[in-house]
């Protein structure tokens, strides 16, 4: 007689996709709105991205509880912080490499029991061009011109490799990841990668979310995607 217990897991995987692009002067980080569990969709209606300091966005897939817990944690920090030093010394927010290094920084605090939160930071850094940074689950990171995360990457990351070729980080000397595409057309590209990806995934549909950062501010744009 074989011994049988209940397996529990504190994890879930709410599914979803998230894409981030950097151009010369603007970044573009787009996530759909569905949230799962399993085979049952628990929201068409939620939002995986936010906004960190004035030029940072970040959009996060997997488990959205322990999402929400790093947004708080993240805008808590980074409130002590720019209150505490950038604004007081400098008067000025914090930029986006500052922002990567902090995300980094909290995931790493918690490596033993890590985040279950899969996360792409975009945005201007000083010099007002655009930048995109990866992450695993425990911190590691890397500034990169595109990047997807979530339960669609799978499929979109080879369709932005065909499309951006960014060039491999440890080129020596180091050259420059920002994809060559105009906004619009890098805005066009991000809403072809997700009308493909929702014909293949089902973690991946209902409605598409854009966030566009250049020198003018941050401005939003939706497009309605695959329901079933």
């Amino acid at each position: 007689m074989t011994k049988q217990q209940a397996n529990w897991s504190p994890y879930d995987n709410n599914g979803g996709t998230c894409v981030a692009i950097a151009g010369a002067d603007y970044c573009v980080i787009a996530a759909d709105t569905r949230m799962s569990s399993g085979y049952n969709i628990l929201t068409r209606d939620y939002s995986k991205i936010i906004q960190l300091a004035d030029k940072s966005v970040m959009a996060s897939s997997g488990f959205q509880a322990d999402v929400r817990a790093l947004q708080k944690v993240l805008a808590s920090r980074h409130l002590v912080i720019t209150w505490d030093l950038i604004s007081y010394y400098y008067n000025k927010q914090m930029s986006c490499p500052a922002m990567a290094q902090l995300l980094s920084n909290t995931l790493y605090y918690k490596r033993f029991f890590p985040y279950y939160a899969f996360n792409v930071l975009g945005g201007l850094d000083n010099e007002g061009k655009g930048c995109v940074f990866t992450y695993d689950a425990v911190g590691s990171y890397e500034r990169v011109g595109y990047s997807s995360q979530g339960s669609g990457s799978t499929l979109i990351t080879p369709f932005l490799d065909n499309q951006l070729k960014s060039p491999s980080p440890l080129l020596l000397p180091a050259k420059d990841a920002v994809t060559p595409l105009s906004e619009a057309e890098a805005i066009d590209l991000v809403k072809t990668c997700f009308a493909s990806a929702t014909e293949r995934d089902i973690y991946t549909g209902d409605k598409l979310e854009i966030v566009v950062l250049n020198a003018s501010g941050i401005r939003q744009e939706y497009m309605e995607l695959r329901k079933d």
